[in-house]
């Protein structure tokens, strides 16, 4: 990799913290799954290794020496699993037999992610609810659609959005609400280090659009 010149490093650290979202889908290349996961953990393991050698860690320390594979493994397998698409959530969809016609809410749903600008946490709880069209999916499936999306590099923006986009390809229907309220570790433990505030993004459609539907979605998760 070229050294980047001082002018560019610059501006690429302060776009960071401008919290800058190119686009909805996550940046990938054509090539991202052109190697298998052992392939990329031996080879993020090597190249970790070689990061703390620059920062002046001794890697034959007991307490050191494992350290790259592990932080490779859970890069891999963890953390940025949500980026491989075979790891997808499979969704079945169940007739709604019993004609509930209200908005179903899950709230509270705990999610770990990654700012795509400094690789560390965003440490957040979404809340999602939709209204049925005749069709619903086991309740489960709404957290591990919300916990895949997480796991990967992102910004909240985009994680929001991508949540509400699968939920209405999934559920067919566009009466969909995502909220999410989260910490970024880019705030409160760099920079400002704000340790106070957390960041809100939502995403509404269909009959959410509506006051009524609206409103009654967000006193639903007060408090949650």
């Amino acid at each position: 990799m070229t050294t980047q010149a001082p002018a560019l490093r610059v501006q690429m650290d302060e776009m960071g913290d401008e919290h800058v979202m190119t686009s909805v889908a996550t940046p990938l290349r054509s090539d991202a799954f052109d190697k298998s996961d052992e392939q990329k953990i031996d080879e993020i393991a090597d190249k970790f290794a070689s990061i703390m050698e620059i920062l002046g860690l001794d890697l034959t320390d007991d307490s050191l020496a494992g350290t790259p594979y592990r932080v490779a493994k859970m890069y891999v397998k963890e953390i940025f699993s949500g980026l491989h698409p075979d790891r997808k959530p499979e969704v079945k969809l169940f007739d709604n037999t019993y004609g509930y016609d209200g908005m179903l809410v899950e709230k509270g749903i705990s999610f770990y992610s990654n700012c795509e600008h400094h690789f560390v946490p965003i440490i957040g709880k979404a809340h999602v609810a939709y209204i049925s069209n005749g069709k619903v999916i086991g309740l489960s499936k709404l957290n591990r659609i919300v916990r895949y999306y997480a796991a990967r590099p992102t910004v909240q923006e985009r994680l929001t959005m991508q949540i509400a986009e699968e939920l209405k390809a999934a559920l067919q229907t566009d009466d969909i609400a995502v909220y999410i309220d989260a910490v970024h570790l880019c705030v409160s433990s760099r920079g400002v280090k704000d340790t106070a505030s957390s960041t809100v993004t939502s995403h509404f459609a269909g009959k959410f659009l509506e006051p009524e539907y609206k409103n009654q979605f967000l006193q639903s998760i007060q408090n949650a």
